[in-house]
């Protein structure tokens, strides 16, 4: 197993009127983060929130290509970002007690913070296709290419960690740095994660790790 600290290379906020960020999402232009009675697209260039979609926003957020969801609860949402409307909604595994959501493969991600686990769901009818186990309290739940990676905040600490998606066993971990927490995790596709700072109301951008090219 790998293991190293993770490099923040930019934080945003806090933010007015934010109190803590939960779920994160990226769209390939902004990233989305749930503020608990708003989702808001933020610019990652500037770090200005340039609109706010109004809906509850506790937990997980995730983007397919061309719809947000969001938890709400004990429902997943899905929404039309241009507009805002929400277009229909699907049950959510564990009655509310979610905290991450991605989208990745055909299916969404919804983490289950004190459960410890990851459950694959059908996005139309909300039935778990399979689930995966963790060690660790899960917040934020995200895919990067091939890899499954999945936020912990336990006590004081907190890390990112690489999950082997077939049998749960833990690949890398990054290390956040002392005090610092991660609630929702997106990443761009490529080069960076971004984390949900938790009460903090910040967001962060993390490097992915340099993988060794021999």
């Amino acid at each position: 197993m790998r293991r190293s600290t993770a490099e923040i290379v930019q934080e945003y906020g806090p933010f007015p009127d934010v109190g803590a960020v939960h779920g994160v999402a990226y769209d390939g232009r902004h990233v989305w983060f749930a503020a608990g009675d708003k989702v808001n697209a933020l610019d990652p260039a500037n770090g200005k929130i340039l609109r706010s979609i109004d809906v509850a926003a506790n937990a997980g957020t995730a983007f397919d290509g061309q719809h947000l969801f969001q938890m709400n609860e004990d429902r997943i949402l899905k929404i039309d970002p241009g507009t805002g409307r929400v277009l229909g909604a699907i049950p959510a595994p564990g009655g509310g007690s979610n905290s991450g959501l991605a989208w990745a493969e055909g299916s969404l991600w919804v983490g289950q913070y004190q459960g410890r686990k990851i459950h694959q769901v059908d996005p139309d009818t909300g039935a778990i296709l399979r689930t995966i186990e963790s060690n660790r309290f899960v917040t934020g739940v995200t895919w990067l290419g091939p890899e499954l990676w999945h936020g912990t905040s336990e006590g004081d600490e907190s890390d990112l960690r690489r999950l082997d998606p077939l049998t749960g066993e833990v690949l890398e971990i990054l290390d956040m740095p002392p005090g610092t927490g991660v609630s929702g995790l997106e990443s761009d596709g490529r080069e960076r994660f971004f984390c949900g700072g938790g009460k903090s109301g910040k967001l962060r951008t993390i490097r992915r790790p340099r993988r060794d090219s021999r």
